[in-house]
């Protein structure tokens, strides 16, 4: 699998996957989405065009044979990073949202989240001050923390590694958020170093060297200068948010001490510079590949790597360009001062998503508990029966599931189409004319197991929806994870060849226009395919996709322990572990005696890149 990893193979998922959101529409239309379509263009550009043999480690930590420009692909991951928690943190403020500005918003999120965890029963019911803390501290690590992806010093950066990777796993642990926050941790790593991910035991352990007095007072410099950023991070979070401890109630409460018109001044001040601290960090980076390309040996290989390196170097530049676009958008005043170049050139690739903007849990929503659409069916109009979903809330009883990595889209839009009126999801009209028609792959995708599906026999007669409101049980609750309230009828009761349903239809233009086509059957490929999803199909999608992983994991972990090294069946290791021969003249010392070969404690092991 090792020779998949190439920029080709890379570009051609990218492209697939651009394709799907496309067709997709609105169910491929989350910033997740257009997350993982810009990060899959990245990793295009960090794959290499070949497999290059293993790597010896340098003394300095770096690969022999590295090519120059490895480093700036990497750092647009990280502006990719910074670009996404920063605007973030900042549009919940900007939205002009009560619950983000009373910092009260996470005592709604449990509950009117999209898909809870069960984990998410229990963060509604911690005290109010403790989830009014939370949301201090999600501030500080989307607002404050991202400008030190950036930092010259590496424990600073480490830090900032360690809040982000905290936020997310508490994010995952209390949501259902599919691929995101995987990905959102994936992006993470771009914010460590060869010599923090490497796992040999030589480069953990430093060997204790007289240090000269200008190495000493960086040293202490750089120690200042951390516990500098610390306690400004501290002061500014006790200063912003009005921190106090009460000993008595054994409680720190908060509240936000700024206004929205002190705030919008300081992203004025702030978006511009934010965008210098890129265009100098980048420089920086730029200039760091240029020093690495003098030091390459040989005429042809420096010709080739200065080509590589002006390519890659240009398309750095590219990407960063058309990025601060789509950046400028959580300032308007910023985004009007922007280069007329940058907005021209993000323009003409806009179609396809290289750059997106972003800023995730902007407004809470159902603030006096989440409103839900539960469909029912009915074969003679009076007795109807719940259309039970696999995973949004409906049977109070049942606990909430955990789903990640996979996302229910059709679930997910269930959760949107509850927010307003049934004319404003189209798609929902078209989802009632499918339950009626009875057609099997739209079943599937509200009961996997088909025989769970109260109308797999014969499909209704008559489909209706009904909204109600639903809230968390209250502890001691026995059996019931959920409360629920009647609020209003949804969507009519409608049966095949009723207007109200035929000018729905016509009205959004979902009218089936064409005769169903035959299924071919000569196909070879298409009967492969289908037989595998119908081998699938009584398969959760999380549980499929988690033993995938799970089976990747342990082939990896396999090969690592039973497979033969590099280092120890290719020709030239076995001449490199050769006795060397005795010299004739007298040495200092004695001559060390050769290792065996089969000693692992005798060499440096090879990495892959």
């Amino acid at each position: 699998m090792r020779r998949l990893r190439n920029l080709f193979v890379y570009l051609l998922l990218w492209a697939a996957y651009l394709s799907a959101c496309q067709v997709g529409q609105v169910f491929l239309y989350f910033q997740w989405d257009s997350l993982l379509l810009e990060t899959g263009f990245l990793a295009a550009l960090v794959a290499p065009l070949r497999q290059p043999p293993h790597h010896k480690q340098a003394p300095q930590g770096r690969l022999v044979g590295a090519s120059p420009h490895e480093g700036l692909p990497f750092w647009l991951v990280r502006w990719l990073l910074f670009r996404l928690m920063f605007a973030s943190g900042v549009v919940k403020l900007t939205s002009r949202c009560p619950a983000w500005w009373g910092l009260t918003a996470l005592t709604y999120h449990y509950e009117t989240q999209c898909l809870p965890t069960p984990a998410s029963w229990f963060a509604h019911h911690l005290p109010v001050w403790l989830q009014k803390l939370s949301v201090v501290a999600t501030f500080l690590i989307e607002i404050a923390v991202p400008p030190l992806f950036f930092a010259p010093l590496r424990r600073l950066r480490l830090a900032a590694f360690y809040s982000q990777v905290l936020l997310q796993v508490l994010i995952i642990i209390t949501g259902n958020y599919n691929f995101f926050n995987l990905l959102t941790l994936v992006l993470t790593t771009a914010l460590l170093d060869d010599g923090h991910l490497t796992a040999e035991p030589g480069n953990s352990r430093c060997k204790k060297r007289p240090t000269s007095w200008p190495r000493a007072l960086l040293a202490m410099l750089s120690l200042l200068l951390e516990f500098t950023v610390y306690g400004l991070l501290a002061y500014g979070t006790v200063h912003c948010f009005g921190l106090e401890v009460d000993w008595e109630q054994h409680a720190v409460h908060s509240r936000t001490t700024f206004t929205f018109h002190q705030f919008t001044q300081w992203l004025k001040m702030v978006t511009l510079p934010t965008m210098w601290l890129g265009v100098a960090s980048l420089t920086w980076e730029l200039l760091n590949a240029l020093w690495r390309w003098t030091q390459v040996r040989g005429w042809l290989r420096k010709l080739c790597t200065a080509v590589q390196l002006f390519v890659f170097g240009t398309a750095t530049v590219a990407l960063f360009v058309i990025s601060l676009v789509p950046y400028s958008y959580i300032e308007p005043s910023s985004h009007g001062h922007l280069w007329t170049g940058a907005h021209r050139l993000f323009g003409a690739v806009e179609h396809l998503q290289l750059a997106n903007s972003y800023g995730l849990f902007r407004r809470m929503t159902g603030l006096g508990g989440r409103p839900e659409v539960v469909l029912e069916g009915s074969y003679d109009g009076h007795h109807w029966t719940e259309i039970e979903f696999m995973y949004k809330p409906g049977n109070v009883s049942r606990p909430p599931p955990v789903v990640v990595p996979h996302q229910p889209r059709l679930d997910w839009q269930m959760w949107f189409a509850a927010l307003g009126p049934h004319s404003h999801s189209p798609w929902f009209t078209s989802l009632v004319l499918r339950l009626l028609q009875g057609k099997d792959p739209v079943i599937r995708l509200i009961q996997n197991d088909v025989a769970r599906y109260p109308f797999h026999r014969q499909p209704p007669t008559y489909v209706r929806a009904q909204r109600y409101k639903y809230q968390f049980s209250r502890p001691g609750e026995q059996s019931q994870w959920w409360r629920r309230q009647w609020v209003e009828e949804f969507f009519p009761p409608v049966s095949l060849g009723d207007p109200t349903l035929d000018m729905l239809l016509r009205q959004f233009g979902l009218q089936d226009k064409s005769p169903p086509r035959a299924r071919s059957s000569g196909n070879a490929l298409a009967q492969a395919l289908r037989w595998i999803r119908k081998q699938l199909s009584p398969l959760e999608a999380s549980t499929l996709l988690w033993g995938l992983l799970a089976a990747v994991g342990a082939i990896r972990v396999m090969q690592a322990l039973l497979g033969p090294h590099p280092a120890h069946s290719s020709p030239l290791a076995k001449e490199k572990h050769k006795p060397a021969p005795k010299k004739d003249s007298g040495a200092a010392g004695k001559q060390p005696a050769p290792a065996p070969d089969n000693s692992s404690s005798s060499q440096t092991p090879r990495r892959k890149k």
